[in-house]
């Protein structure tokens, strides 16, 4: 399944993807609800083409934004960091949640190096605590793109990485998730970042330090995970902080994630 959250009549609806076309999904809530499984799978209404849909974020009010840092070999050796004992967590508010074909805005009054950032989210589907990894996939919803936008001169000058991470719209989300039933194996998926038409990143979830099972295990032995909690699972190599010359995003920019079997999330940059 393929589900999606968009805007209509100033509310949240959900909607089934199938065929190019939004199938409006009869239920009053929203994704979270949906996700607990208080929910219907029945359409209603006509198909709704996906040119003509304003798109909201796949989730809108999570309990929490998990990033993680340094999950990839490669972006480790780009950024001269060390490989870590055990996962590094940070977080993201949720004001910073965008859907796909939003505009991520860069604010020059903060910041003046926002930086892209290709990852692979997971959707918690059920409340877990000190899971085992033998039983932690049971608890996934589904997946979807993710792009962790980052102000890199906030998160480098602060010591810490929340300010940085956290500016209204850096979180795009979408287009869809993808329920793991369609996945049966989220390690093995390729998954690429293109800035206005040109390759950024190029690599595959196989490549993770910490692959999934382990990943979120670790985090629920830390913190109670719930039904709409978003993981974003690290960035492979190719970020713009760390090529010569850097490069940063600016306005009328175009970035897109792309990961296979889930799809293209889409967003433009606009100066503020």
């Amino acid at each position: 399944m393929r589900i999606t959250q968009f805007y209509h009549n100033n509310r949240v609806h959900l909607g089934l993807i199938k065929d190019e076309s939004i199938f409006p999904v009869d239920f009053p809530g929203e994704m979270i609800d949906f996700i607990k499984g208080q929910y219907t799978t029945d359409s209603s209404g006509a198909p709704i083409s996906l040119e003509k849909v304003r798109f909201a974020p796949v989730v809108t009010a999570p309990s929490k934004i998990i990033g993680i840092g340094l999950n990839y070999q490669d972006h480790i050796q780009e950024s001269k960091g060390k490989v870590p004992e055990t996962p590094l967590v940070f977080a993201k508010f949720p004001n910073s949640l965008l859907g796909h074909e939003g505009q991520i805005i860069l604010n020059n009054r903060l910041t003046g190096k926002v930086d892209y950032e290709a990852e692979l989210a997971v959707i918690i589907g059920k409340r877990i605590f000190d899971c085992p990894e033998s039983e932690v996939m049971k608890a996934v919803f589904g997946y979807t793109c993710a792009n962790d936008v980052s102000a890199r001169d906030l998160q480098f000058g602060d010591k810490q990485w929340v300010r940085g991470k956290s500016l209204d719209t850096f979180c795009p989300l979408g287009p869809w998730i993808v329920t793991t039933d369609e996945i049966p194996d989220p390690q093995s998926l390729n998954i690429r970042c293109f800035l206005n038409g040109r390759v950024m990143q190029e690599s595959n979830t196989g490549l993770m330090i910490f692959k999934l099972p382990q990943l979120i295990s670790f985090l629920s032995k830390n913190f109670t995970l719930v039904p709409g909690d978003v993981i974003l699972t690290g960035t492979p190599h190719g970020v713009g902080a760390f090529r010569d010359p850097s490069i940063y995003l600016k306005d009328g920019d175009e970035i897109i994630i792309e990961i296979e079997k889930i799809g293209r999330l889409v967003n433009t940059c606009r100066t503020l």
